[in-house]
């Protein structure tokens, strides 16, 4: 089963949207805990479901259950914890919110992971799909867009 991932940081929208248009992304997953900032630009939450399904006939999904609390996402941004330490608490965080049990494989399947940050690499969008695969057998082969 394949899935994406990508974030709005660093691309304008012609990139942003030529990625998931080219890639045949049928549902964007919004896995931010903001989606409304005004830095987020054509990314905001209702702007950026009409731009889907305008440009790319994409249909869009904001899941609360896979986001970081607010807690643990202004400690590692202030620089309180380390990404290592913000991996581990966000990795607890999906086991005690069980959610292999709560995300239909159906759903996932030609998603998309949407967050802010533009590379994967310290990205909570890359942790999540690690996560369901040790832990369901969804099988996700991932391609990060950026």
């Amino acid at each position: 089963m394949k899935i994406y991932t990508i974030g709005f940081t660093k691309k304008n929208a012609e990139t942003f949207f030529g990625f998931l248009k080219k890639s045949e992304v049928k549902t964007l997953i919004d896995v931010r805990l903001n989606n409304v900032s005004q830095l987020a630009g054509f990314a905001k939450k209702d702007d950026l479901k009409f731009f889907l399904k305008e440009i790319c006939k994409t249909d869009y999904i904001h899941i609360p259950e896979l986001t970081p609390t607010k807690n643990i996402l202004d400690a590692y941004k202030n620089g309180d914890i380390s990404w290592e330490a913000y991996e581990d608490k966000f990795l607890n965080i999906m086991a005690q919110r069980n959610i292999e049990k709560s995300i239909k494989s159906s759903l996932l399947n030609h998603s998309c992971l949407l967050c802010s940050e533009h590379e994967p690499h310290f990205c909570h969008r890359r942790l999540i799909v690690e996560y369901l695969n040790k832990h369901s057998d969804f099988n996700l082969e991932v391609k990060h867009l950026y």
